[in-house]
């Protein structure tokens, strides 16, 4: 398994009329999350696009144990659980906050496309080879 932690503090510009993070933002966390553990392996998503590989979400979901609130100091957990098989990869996340309640359980599922055509594709071989020495 392959995991990384991220944090974020909650600015005010975040939260709802009650001092709760907005619903909304909590796809921005994942995505902040996705994106550090993927610069965590050496790689960013400019790098993978450079490869003619795009990765659009093609599926998210979220559950909300507790609200996030203003000035929280959070820690979004990012897990790759498997290997990524054929064109499709799955994050699993969960957000804490500073006290280590869990606030939220999401899972985002993108695919690796061909750019140009936007056929479906393999992970890029350099980020499986960084990958693989996790799952061994």
């Amino acid at each position: 398994m392959y995991t990384t932690e991220t944090n974020i503090r909650v600015h005010y510009a975040l939260t709802d009329q009650m001092g709760f993070v907005y619903y909304g933002h909590y796809a921005q966390f994942y995505e902040i999350g996705r994106t550090e553990a993927i610069r965590a392996l050496g790689y960013t998503y400019k790098d993978i696009e450079a490869l003619g590989i795009i990765m659009p979400v093609v599926d998210i979901h979220f559950k909300f144990l507790q609200p996030a609130r203003y000035d929280d100091l959070l820690t979004i957990k990012t897990m790759l659980k498997e290997l990524p098989k054929q064109h499709k990869i799955v994050f699993h996340g969960e957000i804490y906050n500073e006290a280590g309640k869990l606030l939220n359980v999401g899972e985002v599922t993108l695919y690796f496309m061909e750019a140009d055509g936007m056929k479906k594709s393999q992970m890029p071989d350099p980020l499986m080879d960084k990958l693989a020495s996790f799952f061994e």
